[in-house]
C-alpha cells in the first residue's frame, strides 16, 4: 500500500447541504486516497467482468450505458480536481459550472474500448491522488466557488470519491439486475 496522507472528512459547512450525499458514502477513517485507489481497481474488476451486452445496456430511455457512465466519472473527476487545484492555490476566481449531459453527448464513449477508457481512468485517478496527497492541511480547508457552489478542497476530494461510488452503486442496482 502506498503512503497516503490522512484527509479528514469535511464538515457540513464545507459544502452545500443540498449536494447529493456522495460524501456520506465514504468512511470517516481519513483514508480517502487509499479508498480512491482501491475503488478504481474494484470498479475496473466489476466492469471488466461484464459481457458486452451489459456494457451497452440502458435500463430506461435516455439513461447512459456503462461506458458512458465511466467516461462521466472520469470527466467529473478531471473537472473537480482542477477546481481543487485552483482553490488550494487560493485562486478567488469564481469558476464556471459544466453541463455533464452535454459532456456525455460528445464524449464518444460508445466508440472506445474498455481498455482505452480504463487507461484514462487510471491516469486521471493517479493524477487526482497525487494532487491531494501533496496538499498541506491549510490547502485542504481552503474554499472556492464554482458556479454557485462553494466548497473546500477536501470536500471536493470526498465528492470525487463518493461520486464514483454513487455510480458503481447505480450500476449494481440498475444494470446488473437485467
Amino acid at each position: 500500500m502506498n503512503n497516503y496522507r490522512i484527509i479528514d472528512k469535511p464538515g457540513r459547512d464545507e459544502y452545500l447541504t443540498n449536494e447529493p450525499p456522495y460524501i456520506d458514502l465514504l468512511p470517516a477513517d481519513g483514508l480517502l486516497l487509499q479508498h480512491m485507489e482501491e475503488n478504481c481497481q474494484s470498479t475496473k474488476l466489476l466492469v471488466c467482468s461484464l459481457p458486452e451486452e451489459k456494457l451497452q445496456f440502458r435500463y430506461a430511455p435516455g439513461k447512459w450505458n456503462i461506458r458512458e457512465i465511466l467516461v462521466h466519472i472520469i470527466d467529473g473527476e478531471r473537472i473537480f480536481s482542477y477546481r481543487a487545484l485552483r482553490f488550494a492555490r487560493n485562486d478567488k476566481t469564481i469558476l464556471p459550472g459544466f453541463n455533464h449531459i452535454e459532456f456525455n453527448i460528445y464524449s464518444g464513449a460508445d466508440r472506445r474500448s474498455l481498455e482505452n477508457i480504463f487507461d484514462e481512468y487510471k491516469a486521471v485517478r493517479h493524477s487526482t491522488i497525487t494532487l491531494f496527497n501533496g496538499l498541506d492541511d491549510e490547502a485542504l480547508i481552503r474554499k472556492g466557488t464554482a458556479g454557485k457552489n462553494e466548497a473546500s478542497v477536501r470536500a471536493i476530494a470526498y465528492h470525487i470519491a463518493g461520486h464514483e461510488l454513487h455510480h458503481v452503486n447505480l450500476i449494481k442496482k440498475y444494470y446488473l439486475q437485467y
